[in-house]
């Protein structure tokens, strides 16, 4: 009996296994995207509306920085999605490289504009979060270039895919450029601690934070919320691509018509 049960246990988690396989296709991910992304598009209205209203009118102000601190409640977050939607970008297009499945391609190339927005984001609020406090727009400090280094990342890795006319060996190029990049992000996270530089360390920490409850909770639901903004965008833009490159299949006529 216990043998038996142990089979049907392999055959359960292998058709499991298989089930989640299919949305490899592009014909299985396609309408699976669109049911998704409302559902995230929802959960990034929440959030966003609670953090900001945690983040401006009930974090208290800061005692050395004033109210002028509070950019941090866009600055943080978007520093943290540009490095985490790089990874998974690179995840994405090292999946594809190494298992040839083509919606994994299609997902890195959807997040790449998005991290770059969040990349610009990141550097234009920290410019602006900068000036006070250090009386400079910009400086060479080791975070700063780093995370410059990881916009152009991005733009190389779009500049890149538009420029090879096929789209595998578009993928593949891709690809190697992610990948080599990732070096980047522990740059970007480690700088404050391997160099003495301008741009202070983190002051969050889920078991012991230095920061008021409140500021913390505002950081993590605007965090979040551009967690489930990056999601729908990416999801809506993976189908715009499936569409462009499934154009020519019947499934894709059908579903336009």
């Amino acid at each position: 009996m216990g043998d038996h049960g142990g089979i049907e246990d392999c055959i359960r988690v292998s058709q499991s296994i298989v089930q989640w396989f299919r949305f490899a296709s592009p014909q299985s991910f396609y309408p699976l995207a669109g049911r998704m992304v409302p559902w995230f598009w929802a959960a990034a209205a929440i959030f966003g509306i609670a953090g900001l209203w945690m983040s401006f009118f009930v974090a208290p102000t800061d005692a050395q920085q004033g109210e002028g601190y509070r950019i941090i409640f866009v600055h943080v977050p978007a520093s943290w999605m540009s490095m985490f939607i790089y990874l998974v970008m690179a995840f994405w297009a090292g999946l594809g490289l190494a298992l040839n499945t083509r919606v994994s391609s299609m997902m890195a190339q959807a997040l790449a504009p998005t991290g770059a927005l969040m990349a610009a984001l990141s550097l234009w609020t920290g410019a602006l979060w900068g000036k006070p406090m250090w009386g400079a727009w910009w400086v060479w400090d080791a975070r700063l270039t780093s995370e410059l280094i990881l916009f152009f990342l991005y733009l190389g890795f779009m500049a890149l895919q538009a420029a090879i006319d096929d789209p595998r060996r578009a993928d593949k190029a891709g690809a190697i450029l992610a990948l080599v990049g990732v070096v980047n992000i522990p740059i970007i996270y480690f700088s404050v601690k391997w160099w003495n530089t301008l741009h202070q360390g983190s002051s969050v920490n889920l078991a012991k934070s230095s920061m008021a409850t409140t500021m913390l909770w505002g950081m993590l639901l605007m965090a979040l919320a551009f967690w489930m903004y990056s999601i729908a965008v990416a999801l809506m833009r993976v189908r715009a691509i499936i569409l462009e490159r499934e154009r020519h299949t019947e499934w894709v006529k059908h579903a336009v018509a």
